[in-house]
């Protein structure tokens, strides 16, 4: 069985074009703007948003991760307006650092009211996240600030949200929050899994090289 599988594998024929797609579609996602120019130029693969678009995404990540709040919603309401209105890990940022600002408890609750509610209504699996938010108005004061609060007001918290911002936006402008190759390899890993129990085959036990061992799956005893 293993020499079929095989034998099929060297006969596949993988389009060069193909291969080139996905090189860009990785280089766009991971953001090497300068990498998508010269590839393009090279290959003639063009990229599946504009340079500005990759450029403008960027730039709001980057705000993002500095702690530049107030820049990073100026350039999303010019680029994309849609993601402020509809990201929940945005919106909770601008609540934790309106609080961090000094917003008074009556303001903040109109905030959260406003802004987050909409949002956890539209999936629910943001109320838990909604409820440890709110405990930062409980807790601000407090001379010891539980752990669960301290890490959405911790440094690390601006990652995790321009993390999330960027998905957000890439999958508007793409379809996907990844590149194109990581969801194959995704795909490979789960397919290979799935057929370890029932077939022999030549897994590709390392993915960097490629390298295959064949699998003997555990044949029932008669």
């Amino acid at each position: 069985m293993s020499d079929v599988w095989e034998q099929y594998l060297r006969t596949a024929e993988i389009r060069k074009e193909d291969m080139n797609r996905l090189v860009m579609n990785f280089l766009v996602v991971e953001g090497y703007l300068e990498a998508v120019e010269k590839f393009q130029k090279e290959s003639g693969t063009k990229p599946e948003v504009g340079f500005a678009s990759i450029s403008d995404r960027l730039a709001v990540i980057e705000a993002i991760e500095s702690g530049n709040l107030d820049d990073a919603v100026e350039k999303l309401n010019a680029t994309n307006p849609e993601i402020l209105k509809t990201n929940f890990f945005l919106n909770q940022q601008r609540f934790i650092e309106r609080i961090r600002m000094g917003m008074t408890d009556e303001e903040a609750l109109e905030f959260a009211q406003k802004e987050l509610k909409p949002l956890v209504e539209q999936n629910l699996a943001f109320l838990e996240e909604m409820a440890k938010t709110m405990d930062i108005l409980r807790c601000k004061d407090l001379p010891n600030i539980p752990e669960v609060v301290g890490e959405l007001l911790a440094n690390s918290r601006w990652f995790k949200t321009a993390a999330e911002v960027n998905a957000a936006i890439l999958t508007s402008q793409t379809g996907l929050k990844c590149p194109k190759l990581l969801h194959l390899l995704k795909m490979l890993i789960w397919t290979q899994n799935q057929l370890d129990e029932k077939v022999e085959y030549p897994r590709m036990s390392v993915l960097p090289t490629g390298q295959l061992t064949v699998i003997n799956p555990p044949w029932p005893s008669e």
